[in-house]
């Protein structure tokens, strides 16, 4: 109970920050584009007050144009009326101050996300491995990793509502034999279709349960190994088809491709998200991991849209 709830807090504490190569945290420091945003709003708040100041002193000073309407009686009589009123010029002025406010409210949206400080864009864009017409969404990640844990269900959430042009691929970074054994692991259930069912109980079992899933000594492959059949027995699936599937073509090819990926996009911290082989972000450049995922969508719905 004590190391569940120590593994929480230091997740909370430490959520801006990555998991890094060397297993330290690899950024140092956040960048929140709140700041820009706020100068933003009130640069349009501003803009509305000059507008509506301006608007009001045109109406005070501009003379009243009289609005005659002449009316027949039924007796053949005539009558004139004044209609001329005040109506006009808070129309004009509330015309004023509602367009500038309209105009702030998409200038806002514009900006957002800022490129160089928000996400990274890759130049040249990288090719990818999704179908004609989808939009590749990679998470590197790897399971030690507090922030990864931590911003798991955010993760899991966004993917069942994710656009079906979305094809979303999770990358276990390799960084070295630890994060291969756990790589293993992954891409073997995986292969067996039993990914989603154990793959939020692989971070529960080494971040409230302590079992990092991996030998003492990192090397020893086999050790690593039988820790893990003896894990994934618990839910169900066989020793005999986890050890085949753990040792199988598809795995290792699955490895080698996850290692080229962490080589070509020079994933140095996790978790990192790189959209459509264009743009990389990570939870610190985003402000925050809710904040991550709404710029991640956001970046797909330009891509999807081009």
């Amino acid at each position: 109970m004590i190391l569940g709830r120590l593994a929480l807090v230091l997740g909370a504490a430490l959520i801006l920050s990555a998991c890094g190569k060397s297993q330290t945290a690899a950024q140092s420091s956040t960048v929140t584009p709140t700041t820009a945003t706020n100068a933003t709003t009130s640069s349009a708040t501003a803009a509305a007050a000059a507008a509506a100041k301006t608007a009001s002193s045109k109406a005070d000073t501009a003379p009243a144009t009289p609005q005659v309407v002449t009316r027949t009686n039924e007796d053949g009589s005539e009558t004139v009326e004044d209609t001329s009123g005040d109506s006009g010029t808070h129309n004009a002025l509330l015309s004023a101050v509602a367009s500038t406010a309209a105009a702030a409210t998409v200038t806002s949206a514009a900006d957002a996300w800022t490129e160089g400080v928000n996400y990274t864009r890759l130049v040249p864009a990288q090719p990818t491995n999704a179908p004609a017409g989808q939009v590749e969404v990679l998470e590197f990640f790897w399971y030690a990793c507090p922030h990864c844990y931590a911003i798991d269900p955010l993760v899991e959430s966004w993917k069942r509502t994710k656009p079906p042009y979305v094809t979303f691929t999770p990358v276990h970074v390799m960084w070295n034999d630890a994060h291969r054994s756990l790589a293993r692991m992954h891409y073997a259930l995986e292969s067996m279709g039993k990914l989603d069912e154990v793959h939020p109980e692989i971070f529960k079992a080494i971040h409230l349960g302590g079992n990092m899933l991996v030998a003492k000594d990192p090397s020893d492959t086999a050790e690593s190994e039988r820790i893990q059949t003896a894990f994934v027995q618990k839910f169900g699936i066989s020793a005999d088809s986890f050890k085949k599937a753990y040792h199988s073509f598809g795995v290792e090819t699955n490895l080698q491709r996850a290692d080229e990926l962490v080589q070509r996009y020079r994933v140095a911290g996790v978790p990192t998200f790189v959209v459509n082989g264009k743009f990389v972000a990570d939870v610190a450049t985003a402000g925050g991991p809710e904040r991550l995922l709404s710029l991640v969508g956001d970046l797909v719905s330009a891509e999807h849209k081009h």
